[in-house]
């Protein structure tokens, strides 16, 4: 095994869009004829936290547009402009924005906004028989965005995004943490222990949000050296790579039920060839597929990125199924995975030239898996790279190095490049979640 195996995971992000009330309240004022009174335009957005900004208020009289706010990512877009007569009031202020802002509150004659996800911020009010909108109940305000972490040394991390500061959820987690999922509908956090893997010991466990109720749900032994995990939260599944099992495994949330999808090999000799073993995984629930990362030796160029189909083919098994496919082969060290399914991307660390990278999922026309050119290097010079999640709702992704303790944080284009925690020990898996 190399001295360079300790590896590596991520993610769930949980966040709310609000967007088709907002439109359907749009599509309602249609009703009414507005009026001749113009719209003001809303006040800057000012410089906050490293989320992005505040939106100004805007003007008032007929439709108010929402501040711009400064920054990336999410933000609270402005109030709307205040509704003008019956002749002119026929639907509430529109705020602008961009990223996953808060919609601004309505006009006194419009409906209150609700909070936009992914895109711009939106608040109207729909009209009534005299042109007035009818009243609408504004979103609770958002939670605490919060990323947990690995420490491989054996300790469940975490930190707040706005406010960064590490603080320990479970001091003992076991030996070798290394991938983790939050799961916020049971407010449960799991991870994965790679044990000692000349000892074939892996396990996972989980607790609590607040890291009590430590349980474990597969016992040692039960996995090999499972790695990054994934949670299937409608068929109430578990999804992890196995590293030197060389296997995609499923279970459970309770850990019951194993099953192994994808068998790389079998054995002690084939153990010794790393570029069998499986690290990242991510989840395609409405394509019905698996992804996942084998990662080669170190820095070996012979890493790829595969998926097959959730269900097994027919007549087949996990050693010989024939839906596997190839979508990037010769790859430095690629480690952890995760999908943008909405644009076609998938992202992955790559521990081999310590980079965040990203690429179509589906091959080029006229290319293979063995000679595209569309590798899209996003951030480099994380040392050991390690975990990657996606915050789609934000436009974010977080990462983790596993040599100098770091956690970043950047746009998905790697962009706007923040580091939350650094010079810490070396850091494994992570997810972001909103707590409320």
């Amino acid at each position: 095994m190399s001295n360079r195996s300790v590896a590596f995971v991520g993610r769930t992000c949980v966040a709310g869009v609000a967007l088709v009330a907002a439109l359907a309240a749009l599509a309602c004022s249609n009703d009414s004829e507005p009026g001749p009174a113009r719209a003001g335009e809303g006040g800057a957005g000012t410089a906050g936290s490293p989320l992005g900004g505040t939106g100004g208020a805007s003007a008032a009289g007929g439709l108010g547009s929402g501040g711009a706010a400064a920054g990336a990512g999410a933000f609270a877009g402005g109030s709307s402009g205040s509704g003008g007569t019956t002749a002119d009031a026929g639907r509430g202020g529109t705020v602008g924005g961009a990223g996953a802002g808060s919609g601004g509150a309505a006009g006194s004659d419009g409906a209150a906004g609700g909070r936009a996800g992914a895109g711009a911020g939106a608040g109207a009010g729909s009209a009534g028989d005299s042109g007035n909108g009818a009243a609408g109940a504004p979103d609770e305000p958002e939670g605490t965005l919060t990323v947990f972490y690995l420490d491989v040394g054996g300790s469940v991390m975490a930190t707040d995004v706005v406010d960064p500061e590490e603080r320990t959820i479970v001091e003992d987690a076991g030996q070798g943490p290394d991938g983790i999922a939050v799961d916020m509908e049971q407010g449960h956090i799991y991870w994965t222990g790679m044990g000692v893997p000349a000892n074939d010991d892996g396990f996972i466990r989980r607790s609590d949000l607040d890291g009590t109720n430590i349980v474990t749900v597969v016992e040692p032994g039960g996995t090999y050296t499972p790695k990054q995990l994934r949670i299937d939260h409608e068929n109430g599944k578990l999804y992890w790579s196995d590293r030197e099992g060389m296997r995609v495994m499923r279970s459970n949330l309770d850990g019951s039920a194993i099953e192994t999808l994808v068998t790389t090999g079998t054995g002690a000799t084939d153990r010794q060839d790393n570029s069998n073993w499986c690290v990242g995984i991510a989840l395609d629930l409405a394509g019905g597929y698996v992804y996942w990362s084998q990662k080669g030796p170190d820095n070996g160029m012979v890493g790829s990125l595969r998926r097959a189909s959730l269900t097994m083919p027919a007549g087949e098994d996990s050693t010989n199924r024939t839906d596997i496919e190839v979508l990037f082969a010769g790859l430095p060290e690629p480690i952890d995975v995760d999908l943008d399914l909405e644009r076609g991307h998938i992202y992955w660390t790559d521990r081999g030239d310590d980079t965040i990278n990203r690429a179509p999922i589906e091959i080029p026309n006229g290319a293979t898996a063995e000679n595209r050119m569309d590798r899209e290097i996003l951030i480099e010079g994380v040392r050991e790279a390690i975990g990657v999640t996606l915050d789609l709702e934000r436009g974010k992704l977080f990462f983790t190095g596993g040599t100098g303790g770091r956690v970043g944080m950047a746009n998905l284009d790697g962009t706007d490049l923040v580091n939350l925690v650094t010079g810490t020990a070396g850091l494994t898996g992570i997810a972001v979640v909103e707590l409320p």
